[in-house]
């Protein structure tokens, strides 16, 4: 399922984010709630807009710095318009309490709901060039948590291997944020940068990736604010994601060509 992130066009209003990605032609909206745009905070609202428009919300990302409240309200959101899939950001390193209340807790919430809690790889920035600014945002930390999304362009600016990373969490990946790292600056076009975005998505087709694959790209690079050229730009990342993921072809292993040609 392909979504666009509304980070992707701050600027606008919410109902104008919806439509757009509508006529766009992708397959639903991934929401960042946004402490600063009270209409992503509204249930009620953002339901009443999916609806109106036609276009489900496939995902929600709770914002950074958030905590046990504010991933509640995430999840009674998401039982309010039908979503199954919650984005939450890294805790703070020496916020003990609420990484606590995470790794206990959390679980306990995906099962009483029924809702995949996913957490996201955290972004680069340490104190003193040493510490972590972030926990549990390591690979290994979102292995133990079960539940993975990964942002590539935070992948790109540690300079980590995309293919290698995704390898270790595939078991447990539901959402990608795609897009790429130019010049150190992330958030750039998927095609354009350091990281192999044609490579990586090609993998996820031959894996069978069932989750939602999101564009994540700052404004600026799709044009934002000219609707013309807005529209023309998402179209340009329409055709990348159905280049190398849909209309990539599957070859079969040896096993099953030999099973199929027993069978006939």
């Amino acid at each position: 399922m392909l979504a666009l992130s509304t980070d992707s066009l701050k600027g606008y209003g919410l109902n104008r984010i919806f439509q757009i990605i509508k006529d766009a032609g992708y397959d639903g909206v991934d929401l960042a709630m946004d402490p600063k745009n009270f209409d992503t905070l509204n249930a009620d609202y953002v339901k009443k807009l999916s609806d109106q428009v036609g276009i489900p919300v496939l995902t929600i990302q709770t914002p950074m710095g958030s905590n046990s409240k504010k991933i509640r309200e995430a999840v009674d959101m998401a039982k309010k318009i039908g979503t199954n899939v919650i984005i939450i950001q890294p805790p703070k390193f020496f916020d003990y309490k609420f990484i606590g209340w995470m790794k206990n807790e959390i679980p306990k919430l995906r099962q009483k709901e029924n809702i995949s809690i996913a957490l996201e790889n955290a972004p680069s920035k340490s104190f003193l060039g040493i510490i972590p600014e972030h926990a549990m945002g390591s690979v290994l930390d979102l292995k133990k948590f079960k539940h993975a999304c990964l942002d590539t362009a935070r992948l790109g600016q540690r300079k980590e291997d995309i293919i290698r990373v995704y390898k270790t969490l595939q078991k447990y990946m539901v959402c990608i944020h795609l897009s790429n790292v130019r010049a150190g600056t992330p958030y750039s076009p998927p095609e354009k940068g350091i990281l192999p975005i044609e490579s990586f998505l090609t993998k996820l087709k031959q894996d069978n990736f069932k989750g939602t694959i999101s564009f994540k790209i700052n404004g600026k690079f799709l044009n934002a604010g000219d609707d013309e050229k807005l529209m023309h730009s998402l179209a340009e990342q329409k055709r990348f994601y159905e280049t190398y993921f849909v209309n990539v072809k599957i070859m079969k292993s040896e096993e099953e060509e030999t099973k199929n040609d027993d069978q006939g």
